[in-house]
């Protein structure tokens, strides 16, 4: 079945007439009368990309609003307000923005897509032209329209914020404003992580090649490029000696595919001296737990005023924070042992200390703790009330992104919690239960419980988020993707259904053991265990009806999407697939005997959707935007032509133009309105 031409009309109608909802609690309106829920509430300001400048109480952040995206200054004497005027849902992303030192200026990428950069432009708007990925500067204090620097991305301001260092296509180019953009280097791989010395004379960074990575280093008076202890696998993370005179990064490689649970040490901390070029390795992971290394979602490497190394290290089977002095090394030191998992971290601007984002004491919460590096009682800086991510210092000041269930992510200063601008609301909605079911292999797993408003039996919805390195929050996420998801579900209780999405194994947040649990994925789809074990739960609630439970979800939640609706259709009533993968059958590893990989190629065959078609009977809804640089376009249509051969009813939304995480607020609205009309025929009249 294809979507009805009037349904679309009605869609179309909807985008152009919803405004964007009021701030602080007030309820969007239309003609004077209460706008439609979703349309509005998934229009609330979202804020993202919060960075700070170094010397300085100064911030800048991204905001979109209904697809509308600026670039926001504030801080504790500025009162917050857009930098930008942009306007329109125009599918042009924002990213980067970055901060001179001292707070006089501000830099930003607008057009690209953040998560490709290096990739062709995406044009999610359907423009005439494609719209470039440029880099623009503006004066943080200052009125006038911001100058555009180029085509590029990845910039840095020198120490002194006179000059601007960027990146386009393996290429490193320097601007300054007496002078015209000029080309510094070219080099084979794509430049990443650029970063200036302490005495502005030399650039830092990561070329990423194909299976491998070397740490770089530019001088830009000299005209000269070197490269920093090159090894058989990935450099990361380089930092600066706050002398300049040594760069420290990490040095890793993954595990073969026939041993991926190798217990062997695969990480190290390594530290170069620049005049004699001399590498030498400080530290190696030891073997067993942690010798496989993983990181935040931050940065992972810091080099401290105080003399200390930062970085993690999951020795305990937990995300922890460690230091160890750059001069002598030794072994590290635990700053969070108490921490459960560490999301994100930095560095006080004094160098004696540590603030991290983590879970301690709630694994289904985030909170800020603070510590010194030299020992001491982490000290709590964020209260219960609020979900507080990413740490960020602008001078002295400390801010992060806060989200509750009623309100979505927006950026305060962290003593007292100040918001550093108007906060958007969702007055209507209640904070989901969290709850902890069991799968059938004993695996415990948590969830967030929305109930369906009105009187029971209500249908009913498992939500799946994509990744699968995610955890889902009884609050709106810190992600744009996921932010909206949580507004989609609340929608769906406001409409009568229980939704319980589930944090199924491979998930983050959880500890390593849960992260790296055994033949998730192609490997044998343990992960589809939980899922199945909550619709079995959903199905035993009493005010719930078993004959009326669906599931949806996007990317990897659109790859259990379908597994469950291919395994289980007598349980899964109905579900809607947001660009998911359908075959997981990948071209086979080097390492592999040809006899392993035929074993191989055969379980991601049965761990796929399509190794269990011929039992698909329930209707499904599959979304996809045809530009998808994540999960390819190419996996809908083959789910598309099979459940057609097999007359398996299903309802299609290509998106022309669209990426994985949709670019244009209508897109969204779209999909999520006919995920609504789907599951109202599909479920809430009867499958």
């Amino acid at each position: 079945m294809k979507l009805h031409p009037a349904w679309l009309a009605s869609a179309l109608l909807v985008l152009s007439v919803a405004a964007v909802p009021a701030l602080g609690g007030q309820s969007a309106t239309r003609d004077g009368q209460p706008a439609d829920a979703l349309a509005s509430n998934l229009a609330l300001p979202f804020a993202s990309d919060l960075t700070g400048a170094r010397r300085a109480p100064v911030f800048a952040w991204i905001e979109d609003v209904a697809g509308a995206r600026n670039v926001w200054v504030g801080g504790p004497d500025i009162p917050a307000h857009p930098r930008t005027a942009y306007s329109g849902d125009e599918g042009i992303e924002l990213s980067e923005p970055q901060l001179s030192q001292n707070g006089r200026r501000l830099l930003f990428v607008r057009g690209g897509d953040a998560e490709f950069p290096e990739g062709g432009a995406p044009n999610t708007g359907i423009a005439l032209e494609t719209p470039e990925q440029a880099l623009f500067v503006a004066d943080v204090a200052g009125s006038q329209a911001p100058v555009k620097i180029g085509p590029g991305h990845g910039a840095a301001f020198s120490p002194d914020g006179a000059r601007v260092a960027y990146t386009r296509k393996g290429e490193i180019w320097l601007w300054g404003d007496a002078a015209a953009a000029r080309r510094l280097a070219t080099v084979a791989g794509s430049v990443e992580d650029l970063q200036w010395s302490p005495d502005g004379r030399q650039l830092l960074f990561t070329e990423q090649r194909k299976g491998h990575s070397f740490v770089s280093l530019l001088d830009v008076e000299q005209r000269s490029l070197r490269y920093i202890g090159p090894t058989l696998g990935q450099s990361s993370d380089p930092t600066f000696s706050p002398d300049a005179r040594q760069v420290a990064f990490l040095q890793f490689r993954g595990p073969p595919a026939d041993l991926p649970d190798s217990s062997a040490s695969f990480w190290s901390v390594r530290i170069a001296d620049l005049a004699s070029g001399a590498v030498r390795t400080i530290w190696s992971a030891p073997g067993g737990e942690g010798g496989q290394f993983a990181g935040t979602r931050g940065r992972n490497l810091f080099w401290t005023a105080s003399g200390h190394l930062l970085f993690p290290w999951e020795r305990t089977g937990w995300m922890h924070i460690y230091a160890m002095p750059a001069a002598t090394g030794g072994t590290p030191r635990d700053l969070t042992p108490d921490a459960n998992e560490v999301e994100t971290f930095t560095p006080t601007p004094d160098g004696k200390g540590i603030v991290y984002a983590a879970n301690a004491g709630n694994l289904d919460t985030r909170q800020l703790w603070r510590t010194a590096i030299e020992g001491g009682k982490p000290a709590q800086l964020t209260q219960d009330d609020a979900f507080v991510f990413r740490p960020v210092f602008g001078g002295d000041r400390l801010a992060a992104t806060a989200t509750d269930a009623q309100r979505p992510a927006h950026m305060v200063l962290v003593d007292g919690m100040k918001p550093l601008g108007a906060v958007a609301i969702a007055p209507s909605y209640s904070k989901p239960e969290t709850i902890v079911f069991t799968a059938t292999d004993g695996m415990q797993v948590h969830g967030q419980l929305f109930r369906g408003k009105g009187p029971g039996p209500h249908p009913a919805l498992i939500f799946v988020h994509g990744g699968p390195r995610r955890q889902m929050l009884p609050a709106f996420n810190p992600m744009h993707y996921y932010s909206n998801a949580y507004v989609r579900n609340q929608q769906f209780a406001a409409l009568g259904y229980t939704v319980l999405s589930v944090n199924y194994r491979g998930g983050t947040n959880y500890g390593r053991a849960f992260r790296e649990a055994p033949e998730t994925g192609r490997g044998g789809a343990s992960e589809y265990r939980d899922v199945l074990a909550g619709g079995q739960w959903l199905a035993k609630q009493p005010d719930v009806d078993a004959k009326r439970i669906g599931i949806w979800g996007g990317s990897w939640g659109g790859y259990l999407t379908a597994l469950a609706l291919a395994r289980d259709s007598d349980l899964f009533a109905a579900g809607a697939d947001f660009h998911g993968v359908h075959t997981l059958v990948r071209p086979g590893d080097a390492s592999l005997s040809p006899d392993a990989e035929v074993k191989a190629r055969e379980l991601q065959w049965q761990s796929s959707p399509m190794g269990s078609i011929d039992r698909w009977k329930s209707p499904v809804l599959i979304v996809h935007g045809d530009d998808d640089k994540n999960v390819d376009h190419d996996q809908s249509l083959l789910l598309a032509r099979e459940l057609t051969a097999r007359g398996v009813p299903f309802e299609e939304l290509s998106l022309p133009n669209e990426r994985h995480e949709f670019f244009r607020y209508g897109d969204w609205l779209a999909s999520y309105l006919a995920t609504e009309a789907f599951f109202a025929r599909t479920l809430k009249a009867g499958k």
